[in-house]
């Protein structure tokens, strides 16, 4: 006899997403998730998964091991734990006032002192404790709503040293709480007050990049992904690419922003440079589009974005039917304040005019993919870790299909098979 961590047992359905070990899913693979009907599935104590599979066939299985938690999920559906493949999440001072200013662009808001330069100067005078304390709140917030994989950008300091506070508060959470983090180098959000974008880009090669890989190495921090806005009146073409091509040479995975307020031939870069993803992608070419799909680079959509600031869709239809691997993020930031994947999902269903199985799985395997950990995250597959989210309805849908009052919905939140969020 062996202990295990955990047995779901009896649920109505599992949706694994992936049964053959997919790293990513596209084209028509993503209108036929692998879904089980009456199943049961089992975590060891190591926090990987063990067993997954009809409830009679797991339950002779395992007859007589010893369990540390079971839940009968009859009449329940279980998921993957959600990928959220994209946030601005460590920041101070709130921007609700700019609410109000929505008939404005997000670039007159810019220009005119806001956006970016209002979070960035309050960052800037925030103790690294009341940074974290806000991070906390707002990862339990996103961990409640199903997240249990979660990309994080610096991006709020500009400076090294408010970048390295960013940091430091990430990989303090990376230790301390439960979910699983992705850590993304952003210094090149934006080009810093008194500024070239040339003399950013200088500053973040010269001093910023060899400073976190001293710090990498010494295992102080733990950074994945390296990010930069490349946008008209922010970064070019050319400063964004020396920025990300220096990234890549310490080892960082390339992730950033590009073609969001105009078409600057960033998906292109993004796959020359074997990006592992671009995001958001309002403003992205034929052209791009077919040079990701060859270059199996990511696609991170971001429907709170184009909705908030009304911007044009994304081509989601065309990049799926190109073979893009198209994943999705909250972009949760100051600006689009949203904590819910599901939110997320059924805006990408409602206005990107997805399919509600290829939003779960650009909400959980292709949203791993983007990050570099599709191996160990987004499907229920045996070897994977587990992490999971109970779901209180006979059919999984009903997490894209409820706008809002997922709250209501989700029953529990686990990860490595441990239950992290219980409904009371």
């Amino acid at each position: 006899m062996s202990g295990h961590r955990l047995l779901l047992e009896n649920a109505q359905q599992v949706v694994l997403v992936c049964a053959r070990g997919e790293r990513f899913l596209t084209g028509s693979a993503l209108r036929s998730l692998a879904v089980l009907e009456g199943a049961s599935l089992v975590v060891g104590s190591d926090g990987l998964i063990k067993a997954v599979g009809p409830a009679d066939v797991i339950q002779r299985q395992f007859s007589g091991e010893t369990f540390e938690e079971r839940i009968d999920c009859s009449g329940k559906c279980v998921l993957p734990g959600l990928v959220d493949a994209h946030t601005h999440p460590v920041w101070a001072g709130e921007r609700v006032h700019e609410f109000a200013m929505k008939r404005a662009t997000y670039m007159d808001i810019h220009q005119a002192g806001g956006g970016i330069n209002f979070t960035v100067e309050h960052t800037r005078q925030a103790s690294e404790e009341e940074l974290f304390c806000s991070f906390r709140q707002r990862l339990q917030c996103m961990m409640r709503a199903g997240t249990t994989l979660v990309e994080c950008k610096s991006g709020y300091g500009l400076d090294l040293e408010t970048e390295l506070k960013m940091l430091r508060v990430m990989e303090r959470a990376r230790r301390e709480l439960p979910l699983s983090l992705s850590a993304t180098y952003c210094g090149a959000h934006s080009v810093p007050k008194g500024k070239t974008a040339v003399e950013a880009a200088d500053d973040i090669i010269s001093h910023h990049l060899p400073r976190l890989k001293a710090l990498s190495r010494k295992g102080e921090l733990h950074v994945d992904n390296i990010d930069v806005f490349c946008e008209k009146g922010v970064f070019d073409l050319d400063t964004t690419r020396r920025i990300l091509e220096g990234g890549k040479k310490m080892g960082l995975q390339i992730n950033f922003h590009g073609d969001e307020l105009h078409p600057m031939k960033a998906a292109e870069l993004g796959a020359e440079l074997g990006a592992q993803a671009v995001s958001h992608l309002e403003e992205v070419s034929d052209d791009g589009i077919a040079a990701m799909a060859a270059a199996q680079c990511s696609a991170v959509l971001l429907p709170t974005t184009a909705y908030m600031l009304r911007l044009k869709q994304p081509r989601a239809r065309k990049m799926i039917d190109e073979g893009v691997i198209v994943a999705l993020g909250s972009d949760f930031n100051p600006n689009a304040y949203c904590f819910s994947m599901p939110m997320v999902m059924h805006l990408a269903c409602v206005n990107m005019r997805v399919s509600m199985p290829e939003a779960l799985a650009a909400a959980t395997i292709n949203a791993a993919y983007a990050l570099g950990k599709s191996h160990a995250h987004g499907s229920l597959e045996v070897g994977k870790q587990g992490d999971a989210v109970i779901i209180n309805a006979s059919r999984w849908e009903h997490l894209i299909y409820q706008f809002g009052g997922h709250h209501e919905l989700i029953d529990y939140v686990i990860t490595k098979g441990k239950v992290i969020y219980k409904k009371q």
